[in-house]
C-alpha cells in the first residue's frame, strides 16, 4: 500500500472529474494518494440548500408583480412606458412619481387575451415593441446547473468512498502493493525454517539478476507454492523475499478473487497480472490459495460456477506470461490436497517449499526475533522456553511473548519474568485459568485423584514424557484440571512401546477414580477419546497389531467433497471389521490392567499426590519428584527384563 505523505497536492479539476490518467497507467499508480476528509451528511445538506438559494436567486424576478387589471389602468392614466410584450407578460417602467409608486419602477402583469390593448396603447402614444421569449436560458439556469452540481457532488462522494465504490470497480484487482521503500521486511525477521529459505535464494537471485539466468538459457520457475501448518510463516516468508530481492510486492487472498457475479473474479486476475507486468520485476503473493484453487469437476451440481471461471483464468495467466519477465508468482496454502491437479504441474507451481513447524533451535532463533523490544529479567532462558513449546509455530511464540508481557504489566513488574513466560505457556496450551468457578468438596477430590493418577503413571512408565506440571485449576472451556506433560527432545516417529504407555497413562486417571471411590465419573470422556483414537490408528493405519499383521486398513484420508459418492467407505469385509474392533478393545484392555496394577501398587503415594493437590492446586515438576521418590521405573523395568 503506498505510503501517505504529508505535503499538500495541488487540487486538478481533470482528475476530479475522473478525466486524467486511467488507474492502470505508471503514474497514477505510484503517487502517493491525498489525504481524505470525512464526509458526513452535512455536507449533503449544505449542498442541497445552497442549490435551493442559487435557483430562487437566478429565477427571482426583481419586478413589481401587478395584475393586469392594474395595468389597464395605468395605461388609461398614461403612467406606462418602455413597455415590452411577450405572448406570456407584459414588462414595463411607471412614470410620473406618485406617493406610492416612484418613477421609473420595472413592473410585469401576466397578459390576457386582450384585442383593444394595442388601440389603447396607440391611442395613449404609449410606446410598445413585442418579443418572443427565450426559454433555453431559464433552463439552462433551472435544471443544467443543478445537475452539474450534484454530478460534482456524486464524483465527490465516490472519490471519498475509495476505489471500490464503483460499479465499474468490480473487475479491478484488489491486490495491495507494497513498494520497495515500503517493504523492510527481510530475511533476517524470519527464523526457523532455514531450509525454506536456502531454497528461495535463487528466487531472489533470480530477481536481483535475471541475466545470469538468461545467458546460459536457464527458466526460473513461474511459481513457488508454500505449504505449511497454519501460523509457521508463509506470508512473512513471501514478504521477505520481496524485501530480499528489492521488488515491490503484490499480497491478495485467494478469497478477493470470488464475486457473486459471473465473471468478476476472471477480470480482476487480468487486472492483476497486467499491472504486475508493467511494474515487473516484482512478486505476486497469494495467500490461502485453495480458496481459488479447488479441484475443478466436483461440483455434485456439474455447472461451471464463478469459482471454477476464474480458476481457469488464473491456469491461462499463468501459462500466457514469459517467465523472463521477471513476475514470480508465489502461493500459501496449508491444504494442498484439495489444490487442482492442473495448479501443481510443471509450469505452473512447479516449486513446492515445505515451511514446517520449527524445531527446538528454530523456535529458539524465534524467540530471539520476537524479544528484543521486551524488557526481560536476567533469569529469563529462551533456550528453556523453546524446550518448554514443543510442536508451537511462529505465531503461537510471538503470542507466548506477548502474553507474558502483558502479564508483567498487569503485575506492575519492571521486567518479564520466568514466571510470566510459564503462565503464558499453560494460557496457550490449557486455556485462562478460573479460579473463581466454584466446585464441591467432592468434585475437587475426584479431580485430584483424577490428574494423580495421570501423573503418577507417566512418572513410572519409562517411555512416556516427563510431567513438568499438575494443577486442579479449571482451566479453558471445560478442563477441571490438567496434567502437563512435555517431551525432553523433539519427536517425529513413535515406537509401539512408547503409543503403548501413552495409553496407559490416558487410562491412568479413570482407575485411579475407581480404585478411590469404587465409582468413574464423566470427567475421563476426553481422555477414552483419546485412547481409542490411538489404539484405532495402531491397527488400521501402522499394523502395530499381531493377529491382524502387517496390513493397513485405512487407505489416504481425502477431502469429503473429493470422494465419490459410488466408492465404498471402506474396502474390507465385515468379519474383517469385526477383528479390527476386537483387537482395538483388546489394546484398550491390556493398557487398562497395566494402569491398574501400577496404580494398585503406589496407592499411598497416589493419595499423597491427591492431598498436596488439594492443598496446593499445583505441583511443579520439583515438587513432584519429592513426592513420588525412586518411583521411577521401578515396576515396569524388572519386568520386561524378565519377560
Amino acid at each position: 500500500m503506498p505510503r501517505r505523505g504529508n505535503r499538500k497536492e495541488k487540487f486538478n479539476l481533470r482528475d476530479f472529474l475522473g478525466l486524467g490518467n486511467s488507474s492502470g497507467s505508471r503514474k497514477s499508480r505510484t503517487s502517493p494518494p491525498s489525504k481524505k476528509t470525512n464526509f458526513t451528511i452535512w455536507y449533503i445538506f449544505i449542498a442541497f440548500l445552497l442549490v435551493f438559494l442559487l435557483q430562487n436567486w437566478l429565477t427571482s424576478q426583481k419586478v413589481n408583480e401587478i395584475s393586469y387589471s392594474q395595468f389597464k389602468a395605468l395605461v388609461k392614466e398614461n403612467r406606462v412606458e418602455d413597455l415590452v410584450i411577450t405572448p406570456e407578460i407584459i414588462k414595463g417602467k411607471t412614470k410620473d412619481y406618485t406617493d406610492t409608486e416612484p418613477p421609473g419602477k420595472p413592473f410585469q402583469a401576466v397578459r390576457v387575451e386582450d384585442p383593444e390593448l394595442i388601440k389603447e396603447l396607440d391611442k395613449k402614444g404609449i410606446q410598445y415593441k413585442g418579443k418572443r421569449e427565450n426559454k433555453w436560458l431559464s433552463g439552462i439556469f433551472a435544471w443544467v446547473i443543478p445537475i452539474i452540481f450534484f454530478f460534482l457532488i456524486w464524483r465527490l462522494l465516490f472519490t471519498r468512498m475509495g476505489p471500490e465504490a464503483g460499479a465499474l470497480s468490480f473487475g479491478k484487482s484488489k491486490a495491495k502493493i507494497f513498494a520497495q521503500k515500503e517493504n523492510k521486511i527481510t530475511f533476517k525477521d524470519v527464523a526457523g525454517i532455514d531450509e525454506a529459505k536456502e531454497e528461495l535464494q535463487e528466487v531472489i537471485e533470480f530477481l536481483r539478476n535475471p541475466g545470469k539466468f538468461k545467458r546460459l538459457g536457464g527458466k526460473i520457475p513461474k511459481g513457488v507454492l508454500l505449504v505449511g501448518a497454519p501460523g509457521t510463516g508463509k506470508t512473512l516468508l513471501a514478504r521477505a523475499v520481496a524485501g530480499e530481492a528489492n521488488v515491490p510486492f503484490w499480497s491478495i487472498s485467494g478469497s478477493d478473487f470470488v464475486e457473486m457475479f459471473v465473471g468478476v473474479g476472471a477480470a480482476r486476475v487480468r487486472d492483476l497480472f497486467g499491472q504486475a507486468q508493467q511494474r515487473a520485476p516484482c512478486i505476486i503473493f497469494i495467500d490461502e490459495l485453495d480458496a481459488l484453487g479447488k479441484a475443478r469437476g466436483v461440483n455434485p451440481m456439474g455447472r461451471h460456477d464463478e469459482q471454477e471461471q476464474t480458476l481457469n483464468q488464473l491456469l491461462a495467466e499463468m501459462d500466457g506470461f514469459d517467465p523472463n519477465t521477471g513476475v514470480i508468482i508465489m502461493a500459501a496454502t496449508n491444504r494442498p490436497e484439495i489444490l487442482d491437479p492442473a495448479l501443481l504441474r510443471p509450469g505452473r507451481f512447479d516449486r513446492h517449499i515445505l515451511v514446517d513447524r520449527p524445531d527446538i533451535v528454530g523456535r529458539e532463533e524465534i524467540l530471539k526475533v520476537h524479544t528484543p523490544g521486551v524488557k526481560l529479567a536476567k533469569e529469563v532462558d529462551l533456550r528453556v522456553i523453546a524446550a518448554r513449546t514443543p510442536g508451537f509455530v511462529g505465531a503461537d511464540l510471538a503470542n507466548i511473548v506477548n502474553e507474558a508481557a502483558l502479564l508483567a504489566a498487569r503485575k506492575n513488574k519492571d521486567h518479564v519474568e520466568m514466571d510470566d513466560f510459564e503462565e503464558a505457556i499453560d494460557r496457550v496450551v490449557a486455556g485462562l485459568e478460573k479460579k473463581r468457578r466454584v466446585m464441591s468438596k467432592k468434585e475437587k477430590e475426584i479431580v485430584a485423584y483424577h490428574e494423580s493418577g495421570h501423573a503418577l503413571v507417566a512418572s513410572i512408565l519409562p517411555n512416556a514424557d516427563p510431567v513438568r506440571r499438575v494443577s486442579i485449576i479449571p482451566r479453558g472451556i471445560s478442563a477441571l484440571g490438567y496434567t502437563l506433560q512435555l517431551p525432553t527432545e523433539d519427536r517425529y516417529l513413535m515406537t509401539k512401546s512408547e503409543l503403548l504407555d501413552r495409553l496407559t497413562v490416558l487410562l491412568g486417571g479413570r482407575i485411579a477414580e475407581e480404585i478411590i471411590f469404587g465409582e468413574i465419573s464423566t470427567g475421563a470422556h476426553n481422555d477414552l477419546q483419546r485412547a481409542t483414537d490411538i489404539a484405532t490408528s495402531m491397527v488400521k493405519e501402522y499394523g502395530m497389531s499381531e493377529k491382524l499383521g502387517y496390513v493397513t486398513f485405512e487407505k489416504e484420508k481425502r477431502p469429503l467433497f473429493l470422494q465419490s459418492p459410488f466408492q465404498p467407505s471402506r474396502e474390507y469385509s465385515e468379519e474383517t471389521a469385526k477383528e479390527i474392533d476386537e483387537e482395538v478393545k483388546h489394546i484398550i484392555d491390556e493398557s487398562y490392567t497395566r494402569a491398574k496394577r501400577i496404580l494398585a501398587q503406589n496407592e499411598a503415594k497416589l493419595k499423597k499426590l491427591a492431598n498436596i493437590l488439594l492443598e496446593k492446586e499445583v505441583v511443579e515438576e520439583k515438587d513432584l519428584k519429592k513426592v513420588l521418590g525412586k518411583s521411577l521405573a521401578e515396576v515396569e523395568r524388572p519386568r520386561r527384563k524378565s519377560a
